[in-house]
């Protein structure tokens, strides 16, 4: 499979590489640090990447203005998105071949060539992979790419304390270290927040709920958001505000939009993409990610919730 994307990303003249929708960490790491190493590798090619931007990610990097005229002849490459319906920038499809790259479950095999694999921790730790088997063409990481990659690592390991976090993935979270970026800048820049993030935090704190003990539940509808002048993005920072609690298994988020509702669903152990598949939705069996249409279906996600923790 690697040496078939070798051969692709060879063949084209213009690449453009997508990622999913709302990025995190992994999906931003990934699809920027992908580009920085075929950069690294063919400084003459065009390689693009798109998408709408996260203004608390900036740090890693930002994305480019793409005119439809550039997807005639380009590869086109999908990192760390599951489903078509979930992929940042809909002219995914319009280039000349389709790569997707991606470790959740296979649920839409989309694209000319699938490399899906659930047992890496991250996305960005396939394509570290991916440099790994490719030095013997040419391809390389430097400080730029190893940050960027180290990040998305990271985001989906939750500092490498996830049970995802494998022997393969700190071997080759040490391969972006020897590059020696600075790790200190980066954490800074992950895990700051400013005044309004602080304070919704706190309002967090003080109101989320516990049902039998396990259970943890927190809805932020628009008005709270608009009160503390935070958008429904930058409130997916606090997800794991009160995930330390004593006896706590799941938790959930529900943020309120303008038609529908966020879900955001968090494990210590039991599986709950299943319920997030349930409801226009999916992602990993521990850290998932869903819609809700009423404030009455967040109650019947907190049941199923409740039914998987016995």
């Amino acid at each position: 499979m690697i040496k078939e994307i070798q051969e692709k990303i060879d063949q084209f003249q213009t690449i453009i590489i997508h990622r999913h929708e709302r990025p995190d960490p992994d999906a931003l790491g990934s699809q920027l640090g992908l580009a920085s190493v075929i950069q690294e590798r063919y400084p003459t090619k065009k390689v693009y990447v798109v998408g709408e931007e996260e203004p608390s990610l900036f740090f890693l990097g930002t994305m480019n203005n793409v005119n439809d005229e550039e997807y005639k002849q380009a590869l086109v490459i999908v990192c760390d998105t599951a489903n078509t319906a979930r992929v940042d920038d809909k002219r995914f499809d319009q280039g000349s071949f389709l790569i997707k790259i991606d470790h959740h479950p296979n649920e839409e095999p989309y694209g000319d060539l699938n490399w899906v694999n659930t047992n890496y921790s991250s996305t960005s730790e396939m394509i570290v992979h991916f440099v790994e088997n490719s030095e013997a063409e040419g391809y390389t990481l430097n400080s730029k790419s190893a940050l960027l990659l180290y990040a998305g690592i990271v985001g989906d390991t939750g500092r490498f304390r996830y049970t995802n976090t494998t022997p393969e993935t700190l071997q080759r979270a040490s391969l972006l270290v020897k590059q020696t970026f600075d790790q200190n800048a980066f954490y800074s820049n992950l895990h700051k927040k400013d005044v309004k993030m602080t304070r919704l935090q706190g309002y967090v704190l003080q109101h989320f709920s516990i049902i039998e003990g396990k259970v943890g539940v927190m809805r932020l509808t628009k008005d709270v958001l608009q009160t503390f002048n935070v958008t429904s993005s930058e409130s997916s920072q606090l997800v794991n505000s009160f995930s330390d609690v004593e006896g706590l298994k799941v938790w959930v988020f529900f943020v309120e939009e303008d038609e529908k509702i966020r879900v955001r669903l968090r494990s210590k152990g039991p599986i709950i993409n299943t319920i997030a598949t349930e409801h226009n939705g999916g992602g990993h069996p521990m850290a998932a990610g869903a819609t809700a249409y009423s404030w009455e279906e967040t109650e019947e996600i907190v049941k199923k919730l409740i039914e998987v923790c016995k």
